[in-house]
């Protein structure tokens, strides 16, 4: 039993040398890194913030109709913005908001295409598979650590710790739409003269479709699970109100700033869900 104590693998103390070595031979692109990060996401901001509010709002109705034509959504996204106006989150929603479509573009973006590649190579898939889980169940804090370590305090930590949490989500879906494409439909593109490429592009991708969509949803419902999380490293939005209402032990802000981040994944949810895009 001492021998199994009194050895111990140095997981910890190899993880710290790793991260000691990266913040001491990159810390120049670490600072230029959080710097181009930080200026993308103050520009989504500014963008999301310049219009009025009802403005913003009309224009969130008219993405809502578009996307599934429907009366109950539009209403549903109405109301629930004009909900949160009136609470007086409306630049924290804004900042969240930005928080979750930049981790959303990045997710997709980047995790669609591994996603499209690990169908296509069954031992990527099984290679990759442990470090998707490892990423999904490592706590979250963990991956904040070195955040800190490397970008700071600020939104960037933030997005990197969504990011790494929230993109096994698109990559599994989009691997599992485009690995249950049938055999028979490639193999009809192929006998028509469909090349690699045009089989992707007009089988595979419009049979994955449903799936990678819901990967998106995915993202956007995970993503807003980490804005109480991204508040612990000074990232602004919805999650600064209820962290201070946690240390207060302050109810009414707790509960307010929590009702107005439900409100926001509904409104998302609805507008977004792939079972209704048409």
């Amino acid at each position: 039993m001492n021998l199994l104590t009194d050895y111990k693998i140095p997981v910890g103390q190899t993880a710290k040398l790793v991260v000691d070595w990266l913040t001491t031979h990159l810390s120049n692109f670490f600072d230029l890194f959080a710097a181009i990060v930080q200026a993308l996401v103050d520009g989504l901001l500014y963008l999301l913030s310049f219009p009025h509010p009802l403005i913003l709002i009309a224009l969130f109705a008219a993405i809502a109709w578009f996307i599934q034509r429907r009366v109950g959504v539009v209403i549903l996204t109405v109301v629930g913005l004009l909900f949160i106006l009136n609470q007086g989150y409306w630049d924290a929603t804004l900042k969240t908001l930005t928080l979750v479509i930049s981790s959303c573009f990045i997710c997709m973006v980047v995790g669609v295409p591994i996603g499209i590649a690990a169908a296509h190579r069954p031992r990527l898939y099984a290679a990759m598979r442990p470090i998707l889980d490892l990423m999904q169940t490592l706590p979250t804090f963990v991956y904040l650590i070195p955040a800190i370590i490397f970008f700071g305090i600020g939104m960037v930590p933030g997005l990197i710790a969504t990011v790494i949490f929230v993109i096994p989500a698109p990559i599994r879906l989009a691997q599992l739409g485009i690995a249950s494409t049938p055999e028979s439909l490639k193999e009809a593109g192929e006998a028509f003269g469909a090349s690699s490429w045009q089989v992707l592009w007009k089988i595979e991708l419009p049979y994955a479709m449903p799936q990678i969509l819901e990967g998106l949803t995915q993202t956007i419902m995970l993503s807003l699970s980490m804005v109480v999380i991204a508040a612990l490293v000074g990232a602004d939005g919805l999650g600064v109100p209820v962290v201070r209402g946690l240390n207060s032990v302050n109810t009414a802000l707790g509960f307010e700033s929590g009702l107005v981040i439900v409100v926001v994944a509904i409104v998302l949810d609805r507008i977004f869900r792939a079972n209704r895009i048409r």
